[in-house]
């Protein structure tokens, strides 16, 4: 009765003793949830690799008093090729740090969120070059936030109401999306925003996670930085969680 069976993918791992880590997973069914995995640190566990950071498996744990316990871990998916490439595992790294600092009480829309992640890893670690990389982080980047209320607006300027179509725009983190040009005279926002961005970030929150649309063919690397740079600022300040390892992301983009 004290046993469960989930899907979850490794985040984060702390030393507990001389042989035991605990591990700081995403859970399909129960959000962000920790776990003692025992003997791990020993040449012969059973857990071994399984274990790993940015591993998703099917787990069965005993549920604790104070700490769950990992008895069992089957492996669905080692992203192997992330650990083959610097840029996909500091992409990868990223999108798992928003995940821990932000997903604290998702638990109801963590079904959601697994699949979201699981894609988005699944994504980066197959890309061909860092263009697929970065498309599948912004997507990522757009659809949490989506999830956890956070979501960009991109359609309507945020201070009249009106809809902004092909025209000059703003775009204000503090505010939380676009401004259109005729409300900014009276703000003074400095970032000015491309339609093309604009209806590119559309396009990469609307369609699913898997579809490639004609933005996705289209946009070049380029592109790509300034919405991912733009939205990773977004999310610092919506959010009050500064990324760590955005520095390191920042450098592998260069």
């Amino acid at each position: 009765m004290n046993n469960y069976v989930t899907e979850a993918i490794n985040l984060k791992s702390y030393n507990l003793n001389d042989a035991d880590k605990i591990i700081l997973m995403y859970s399909k069914d129960n959000g962000l949830i920790k776990g003692v995995a025992k003997g791990i640190k020993k040449p012969k566990s059973k857990l071994g690799a399984r274990m790993d950071l940015l591993v998703a498996n099917t787990l069965q744990i005993l549920k604790g008093r104070s700490m769950d316990t990992i008895l069992q871990a089957q492996t669905v998916n080692h992203f192997r090729k992330t650990r083959e490439n610097y840029d996909k595992l500091m992409l990868s790294s990223y999108i798992s740090e928003i995940i821990v600092n932000l997903g604290e009480g998702s638990e109801n829309a963590s079904e959601e969120i697994y699949d979201l992640l699981f894609k988005a890893l699944n994504k980066i670690s197959n890309a061909s070059d860092k263009k697929e990389m970065l498309i599948a982080t912004i997507k990522f980047q757009l659809k949490i936030l989506l999830i956890l209320g956070f979501c960009v607006e991109l359609d309507s300027c945020l201070c009249c109401r009106e809809q902004v179509l092909d025209e000059e725009m703003y775009f204000s983190s503090s505010m939380g999306g676009i401004v259109c040009k005729e409300c900014n005279e009276h703000l003074g926002i400095k970032l000015k925003m491309h339609y093309k961005i604009r209806d590119f970030l559309q396009a990469m929150l609307q369609f699913d996670f898997d579809f490639e649309s004609d933005y996705d063919r289209k946009a070049n690397e380029k592109v790509c930085q300034v919405c991912f740079d733009l939205l990773d600022e977004y999310i610092k300040t919506h959010t009050n969680k500064k990324q760590k390892s955005v520095k390191l992301v920042k450098e592998c983009l260069v």
